[in-house]
């Protein structure tokens, strides 16, 4: 099953490619998203990765939680599902 890892504390100069990359040396990358600002346009400073097997996914978070990358120490971890407000049912 897929897990879902948290990767804060990023350069604003990593790419998704970037990202995958690092990630690729622990097992399959389903998907690398960084999350940009809607106004500027400009990376956040954290992203998801999505990787396919759960132990791969431990594997990175071990290693790569605290490492340093393009002179940021990373945050790994976990992914926690935020339960998203619905909006449409707050209506008068």
């Amino acid at each position: 099953m897929a897990k879902k890892i948290y990767v804060g504390n990023m350069s604003y100069n990593t790419t998704e490619d970037d990202l995958r990359d690092i990630f690729t040396q622990y097992g399959n990358v389903l998907s690398a998203t960084i999350i940009m600002d809607r106004e500027t346009r400009r990376p956040k400073g954290f992203g998801f990765v999505e990787m396919e097997e759960d132990s791969a996914a431990d594997a990175a978070i071990s290693q790569l939680d605290g490492k340093e990358i393009d002179g940021r120490n990373l945050r790994v971890n976990e992914a926690i599902a935020k339960p998203r407000n619905d909006f449409s049912r707050n209506r008068y």
